[in-house]
């Protein structure tokens, strides 16, 4: 199984080919040396994970989109025919795509130190599980975004469900009443068309939305996204502390479940392949 896997995922590789707008602009940037200087030291971190980061995360994404889409070709259609199991086909492209987005976050941090201050032994091991577990859930999110794991609402659904949570955390931190006031505006204009349930419907939700509640959907949309603001912290920081060095395990964790979950769609959806 695993020589299977490795013989599919040089070939996805090799169909593969590295965009040429993203390797000049990591090369302009990083080698201009304004973002990185030796007297900067206890910020390497940061600057390195910050400029890495920024490019390697649409890169992976638009790298697994490409390579999952190649994937989906009618060409390709003997290999998921002739493996065991279909999963290994969506582990080579998965893996694929990682190798690929690494690669490009190995370049933009290669020319961030040639002018840059020196990365030390603990500065890496800092920096490998923050690269590691962002990585690999923008792939896993970037496969469900694809025709080759989505099977009918399922990408709707699960970057339906990712807006609904980043709209209750940014609920709560802004206004509580905003949603709020914008349920009573709608009622509004219901009561002037003479639809009286509905407007005190959404008057009687506006209400419940100033209280407690609101703030309850938010903090539980804010824990899901708490590996987020802990890495972001630990970034600026110039370090991890001990509780925030679970939060790359935290969206490995993530990606892990997604993954199952694209796995399953992959195994029991009927191929629709592309010429």
């Amino acid at each position: 199984m695993i020589q299977r896997i490795a013989i599919l995922t040089v070939y996805f590789l090799r169909t593969f080919s590295f965009p040429s707008w993203g390797c000049s602009s990591c090369w302009r940037r990083s080698s201009s040396g304004r973002y990185f200087s030796r007297r900067d030291k206890p910020r390497l971190i940061s600057k390195i994970t910050c400029c890495s980061s920024r490019r390697s995360a649409p890169a992976t994404f638009l790298a697994t989109i490409t390579i999952a889409t190649r994937a989906n070709r009618l060409e390709n259609y003997p290999f998921v025919t002739r493996l065991q199991s279909r999963v290994e086909y969506l582990v080579a492209v998965l893996l694929a795509s990682l190798i690929a987005g690494g690669l490009m976050q190995l370049l933009v941090a290669g020319l961030a130190l040639i002018r840059g201050p020196e990365l030390t032994t603990a500065g890496l091991l800092s920096l490998a599980p923050i690269w590691l577990g962002l990585d690999i859930l923008v792939a896993v999110l970037a496969l469900h975004a694809t025709d080759l794991v989505s099977s009918g609402w399922s990408r709707v659904i699960i970057f339906g469900l990712l807006a609904i949570l980043l709209i209750l955390n940014s609920m709560g931190q802004s206004s509580e009443s905003w949603f709020a006031d914008r349920l009573n505006d709608v009622a509004t204009v219901f009561a002037n068309m003479n639809l009286v349930f509905f407007a005190d419907l959404l008057n009687s939700l506006a209400g419940s939305l100033r209280g407690e509640s609101l703030g309850a959907l938010s903090s539980a949309a804010g824990t899901v996204f708490w590996p987020f603001r802990s890495i972001t912290d630990a970034i600026f920081n110039g370090s991890l502390t001990t509780s925030q060095a679970l939060a790359p395990a935290v969206l490995l964790l993530y990606g892990t479940i997604l993954f199952l979950i694209a796995a399953n769609l992959f195994a029991t959806k009927d191929l629709e392949f592309v010429e």
